[in-house]
């Protein structure tokens, strides 16, 4: 059968650094505070000159050298964003033409924090049906230009970066021991976009906007629904919860990344976890954890991980994969 085995994997992050010191001096906050609430230590902020289309292009470029893949061989390029450079064209047709590819499709997934899982999913599904033989998926966000620095609830948890892996088709045998992404899962629920969202937008104000959040009830329904698509996941492939390797769960709390694994029996040592430095990357935290986690050497070739994301829509979902 066809798989869309990982290739490579690279991440990319703004040079500034902004410690839980740093933010009490721009909200009236504390580390202990957030540290308490959150588990975040400090976050990377872009500076002049670097965007989500710098970053993106970063971390592919470096995903692509772990893989020692050309960017020619590239013919599907999305990117997983909710803070594209601009309204359009695609931030993905952007860092194409950075790379200098040339061929095949570039386009832009929006599902907030689930971005990137989405985006596995669709680059799985185009793999498999014929349409792309190797594909570049990139999450990459700029939230710090959507944050209202006066609200400490929510932007001391926010952070900016990008990572970035490179799918590949290959033809292995059909066992979940073959290296490839075996099952994606993704789910929305739309009733309750208005608990985490942003206020603005081109067709209604007008204005990029900023983020809102009420994070009580996002904590309740994260680790529920979360839990739930990552069984269908394992459920779909067959595989129990004390055969994966690795959990690379979206960074958003660590309350809810240990509630999640409490909730599926997986050992706290067996959550990949770069919360405390990067804060929530929205789309970019899943392949940002993964790319750290792989070249620590914690994750190895022949390694079953499981990542999962929930966003603002709301958005869920979960992928299975044997590395």
């Amino acid at each position: 059968m066809v798989r869309s085995v990982i290739k490579g994997c690279g991440s990319a992050l703004p040079h500034r650094v902004m410690t839980n010191a740093d933010m009490s001096k721009v909200v009236d906050t504390s580390d202990e505070w957030i540290v308490e609430r959150t588990g975040i230590k400090a976050r990377h902020i872009a500076g002049e000159g670097e965007t989500t289309r710098t970053l993106g292009t970063e971390a592919a470029r470096r995903a692509l050298d772990h893989a020692g893949i050309a960017a020619s061989e590239v013919d599907l390029l999305i990117v997983a964003t909710a803070t594209p450079d601009q309204t359009f064209p695609a931030t993905a047709t952007l860092i194409q033409a950075d790379l200098g590819i040339t061929k095949g499709a570039a386009f832009d997934v929006q599902a907030v924090c689930s971005g990137f899982v989405y985006g596995l999913g669709l680059a799985d599904a185009m793999i498999k049906a014929g349409q792309s033989r190797c594909a570049l998926v990139i999450g990459s966000e700029t939230f710090s230009r959507i944050l209202d620095w006066t609200d400490r609830t929510t932007c001391v948890l926010f952070g900016d970066g990008a990572g970035a892996v490179v799918l590949r088709g290959e033809t292995v045998p059909d066992s979940p021991d073959s290296p490839g992404i075996l099952v994606s899962r993704l789910r929305s629920d739309g009733r309750y976009h208005d608990k985490l969202y942003v206020d603005g937008g081109p067709s209604t104000t007008k204005t990029v906007g900023h983020l809102r959040m009420e994070g009580r009830e996002v904590f309740k329904h994260a680790v529920v629904n979360i839990a739930s698509v990552m069984e269908e996941a394992m459920a779909e492939a067959g595989v129990k919860a004390g055969a994966v390797d690795w959990f690379v769960p979206h960074q958003a709390n660590r309350r809810i990344l240990e509630g999640t694994a409490r909730k599926l029996g997986i050992p706290e040592e067996r959550i990949v976890m770069t919360l405390d430095r990067h804060g929530n990357t929205s789309a970019a935290s899943i392949p940002l954890a993964f790319d750290v986690a792989v070249k620590d050497g914690r994750i190895r070739k022949g390694d079953l991980v499981l990542f999962e994301a929930m966003g603002g829509g709301f958005t869920w979902g979960a992928v299975l994969a044997r590395y």
